[in-house]
């Protein structure tokens, strides 16, 4: 008996010590600049930015990609959409891709604070063009989270790409006590997840390269993965301060991002909204091997948020016209 209590308190001491590890914020530097290929943050921290421009520019996306990507994710789209009137910014958020301190969790409060400060940025530059931002999983938690924010940004519509609002809030219990108690007794652990045999995508070529691109993260630790599941329930209840148009797209084939938790904040997004859900999407919608009828909606939505979707697959259209008429 003495042993097992033993062995007890050896554990609680354990959990006790573990701490699940953020990047800090750095001093505060000057004014933040975009400048060619650098995002300098509010706290002086470099970050890597891509474009993609249009000659003749008639709307601006910022895109913000998901866990253990950079800003490849829009290297795809963003040339089709540069072609289409359409430009696109994209930086390695902290933590990921070239950004510093690759794989270690840079908290919410940085994800959001820097894409805040990125939007803020990229409006300086076109102030006479409509701004969206193109958030892909973790970069939608990051998006939406950032309306629960006083000092939200202005921007004219959300498009949400595989929104990440897997949190708390909806996650099994017991996957919930697992993830905490890892967290918080091996939090260096790192996990491929190779085991769980989940197709991302159908396009096999892109993974494929992804798979030898020594900037995509291919380990997570324990502790970003917990850091992640805390900004996914942020954006879940964050979900009703959404107040600017916003367009969800969800692939029907998605094994990263159940649809539970997608379909409970469809309703309950605070601005006018349209759902299209992709009979052959998979999570990476942006880069599937259909991921073109995905771009051609989003530049139809851009062009006229009353119009008609090239791909048909929209939900409940005349139901989201109506409310978005009627704002």
């Amino acid at each position: 008996m003495m042993q097992r209590w033993g062995g007890f308190l050896v554990l609680f001491y354990l959990v006790g010590c573990a701490t699940p590890l953020e990047q800090s914020l750095g001093p505060a530097s000057d004014t933040p600049t975009l400048e060619q290929g650098i995002f300098t943050s509010a706290d002086g921290k470099k970050l890597a930015v891509q474009v993609w421009n249009a000659e003749a520019p008639e709307a601006v996306m910022v895109g913000l990609h998901g866990m253990n990507d950079y800003a490849k994710t829009f290297e795809m789209p963003g040339p089709w959409f540069s072609d289409h009137a359409i430009t696109t910014y994209a930086f390695d958020q902290r933590g990921f891709g070239r950004s510093p301190q690759p794989g270690i969790w840079p908290g919410s409060d940085l994800l959001i604070n820097d894409a805040r400060t990125f939007i803020r940025l990229v409006r300086n530059r076109h102030p006479n063009l409509p701004i969206y931002v193109l958030a892909v999983s973790m970069g939608g938690a990051a998006a939406i989270s950032m309306f629960a924010e006083q000092d939200t940004p202005q921007i004219d519509g959300l498009i949400l790409v595989a929104p990440a609002v897997w949190g708390w809030s909806v996650m099994n219990p017991i996957y919930k006590a697992a993830l905490w108690f890892a967290a918080h007794t091996f939090p260096q652990a790192q996990f491929t997840g190779e085991s769980l045999d989940i197709l991302p995508s159908d396009n096999l070529e892109m993974l494929r390269d992804n798979y030898y691109d020594d900037l995509m993260i291919k380990k997570t630790r324990t502790d970003a993965i917990y850091g992640l599941v805390g900004l996914m329930d942020k954006g879940y209840l964050s979900v009703e301060q959404v107040s600017v148009p916003t367009l969800v797209l969800y692939g029907e084939k998605d094994q990263i991002i159940p649809r539970k938790p997608v379909e409970d904040i469809l309703g309950r997004i605070g601005g006018p909204t349209r759902v299209v859900e992709y009979k052959n999407g998979y999570h990476m919608l942006l880069r599937d091997l259909q991921a073109e009828v995905v771009w051609q909606d989003i530049a139809a939505w851009i062009k006229d948020p009353l119009g008609d979707l090239p791909s048909a697959e929209e939900r409940q259209k005349s139901a989201d016209r109506l409310r978005l008429s009627t704002n």
